[in-house]
């Protein structure tokens, strides 16, 4: 890509403005599509938590989570926002197995080189016990784009599907449906897509 990005970059460097900007997004409609599809008690990783806002909104309901992000500075803030400690993380870095009941995924993995993706849903999928459920949300359109010095892969419902058909495991979309942004800090033309993604 002709533009150079640093999305790790970016999000320390405007971590403050970050987190001011996302925790007052409404996501009570998605919160409800994902957490119906699991146990009372289930163990939830926030894959790429930010400002922490959803990771407490799941504690405040009595669930279990781990919640981890790649930015250090947003792991600070977002420790002290749910009064609990935020593992600093990269995506590639997870390995558990077996292990979560849902995965969250908010606006995080769309960060994820076009030619990762795969390799990161994999492991999502592995560190998922049977039965377990990720939620994911991507920007709606086709091919890589730069935005303010982020990577943001854009797909499609289709793009998806094709993904999953390659899994070495049984996974299918359970749930798809397409919403507005819920902060200001998105412009009000993006569509998101958003994805429940159940390991069989």
């Amino acid at each position: 890509m002709e533009e150079e990005y640093n999305t790790l970059e970016y999000y320390n460097k405007n971590a403050q403005l970050y987190y001011e900007q996302t925790l007052v997004g409404n996501l009570q409609e998605i919160y409800d599509r994902f957490l119906k599809e699991l146990p009372n008690n289930a163990y939830i990783l926030d894959f790429g938590c930010g400002a922490g806002r959803d990771s407490k909104y799941f504690i405040d309901k009595g669930y279990k989570i781990e919640a981890i992000d790649g930015s250090i500075e947003m792991c600070k803030l977002a420790s002290k926002y749910i009064n609990q400690e935020v593992k600093c993380m990269k995506f590639n870095e997870l390995d558990d197995v077996n292990t979560y009941d849902g995965i969250w995924a908010c606006s995080s993995i769309l960060h994820v080189e076009k030619e990762k993706l795969s390799n990161i849903m994999e492991k999502m999928i592995n560190a998922l016990k049977n039965d377990g459920i990720i939620y994911s949300s991507f920007k709606l359109g086709t091919g890589p784009k730069v935005e303010e010095g982020k990577y943001y892969n854009y797909l499609t419902k289709d793009t998806m599907e094709n993904i999953l058909s390659k899994m070495n495991c049984n996974v299918k979309i359970i749930d798809y449906f397409e919403t507005l942004p819920s902060t200001k800090r998105i412009a009000v033309d993006t569509i998101w897509g958003n994805f429940i993604i159940k390991k069989c």
